[in-house]
């Protein structure tokens, strides 16, 4: 009997065995989506971001990009997907602003925001008006003046109508009372290969994604829109220090689950994100673009979240109603 008893108890524990590892997460490769092309701020942080992560989670992770609408496109993929925890989002400042610029429109909503459980911001930097070196100017100031003599005619190309780079154009703009052209793109890679080609004469840029050509000379800093001096560009003023008031703008990435992943999934992502970074790898590569790592976890990322999409929200009202012909 006592034989029988424990052969029992070794069938029945073999049994619970498959199940348990089956509940077991990662069990396999998750997929972060990025709802833009290569080469803008997501792009340039879901990489090492993920790189990390399966260090950590020793499972695959594997950066999709899915762009479109100014990163509607992408959001909604993972406002839509399973809650399960495969499907992240590294999503920028501009997840909060679409659904502003729906309301505005009278649009259908692409997604709402209440679709999304923030799991931790990642990083934080003020956008850095830039401009083509052959544009005969080195200063803001000499730009406005430059820009209301020729009402109209500069050009600027954005990330997409509504986006993290169109928004503090057109909040500088407004400021400034000025007209310029506004070019939209795919994305912060192709708004960057826009101002690179000569297409048009600025664009507005994450540090991450115009610190190579900042440094090679083929852009030239201008301003910032932040509320201090970025420390990796000392000798650029920010619109402040110029007398623009209310222009302060971050691009910010921050990495978001569909509503409804469980408690315990969560926790396992919010612990890789904390750990990614202090990983010495992901340090060095977000060091090596001049972008500032600024992690929140969820409580306080959802606080961060939840003012700034209101400060965002306000905005696209001042700005009020742009189309891509302006």
């Amino acid at each position: 009997m006592k034989t029988t008893g424990w052969i029992a108890l070794v069938l029945s524990a073999a049994a619970a065995a498959p199940a348990l590892a089956q509940d077991a997460f990662p069990s396999r490769a998750i997929s972060m989506i990025v709802a833009f092309p290569p080469g803008g701020v997501a792009d340039i942080t879901a990489r090492p971001t993920a790189a990390a992560m399966e260090r950590i989670l020793k499972q695959p992770v594997a950066v999709t990009n899915r762009p479109g609408a100014a990163g509607a496109v992408g959001n909604s993929v993972v406002a839509n997907a399973k809650p399960d925890g495969y499907t992240v989002l590294m999503a920028l400042s501009s997840i909060s602003v679409i659904p502003a610029a729906d309301e505005l429109f009278n649009r259908k909503p692409a997604y709402s925001l209440d679709q999304f459980a923030p799991i931790a911001l990642i990083s934080a930097d003020p956008t850095i008006l830039v401009s083509h070196p052959s544009l005969p100017v080195k200063s803001l100031k000499e730009l406005v003046a430059l820009a209301r003599a020729k009402p109209g005619q500069l050009s600027y190309s954005s990330s997409g109508i509504y986006g993290a780079l169109h928004m503090p154009m057109e909040i500088f703009l407004h400021a400034a009372k000025l007209k310029m052209r506004h070019v939209p793109t795919t994305g912060g890679g192709p708004a960057i290969n826009a101002i690179l080609g000569g297409h048009v004469e600025l664009t507005a840029g994450g540090p991450a994604a115009i610190s190579g050509h900042v440094k090679a000379g083929k852009m030239r800093p201008l301003a910032s829109w932040g509320a201090e001096r970025h420390a990796s560009y000392p000798n650029v003023p920010t619109f402040k220090e110029l007398g623009y008031k209310d222009v302060e703008y971050y691009i910010w990435a921050g990495m978001f689950a569909p509503r409804g992943t469980p408690d315990a999934v969560m926790k396992v992502l919010r612990d890789a994100a904390r750990r990614t970074v202090q990983d010495p790898e992901f340090k060095r590569a977000m060091a090596n673009v001049d972008s500032l790592v600024r992690y929140m976890d969820a409580p306080d990322f959802q606080k961060y979240w939840e003012a700034d999409a209101k400060r965002l929200a306000a905005l696209v009202k001042v700005v009020g109603k742009v189309d891509d012909k302006k």
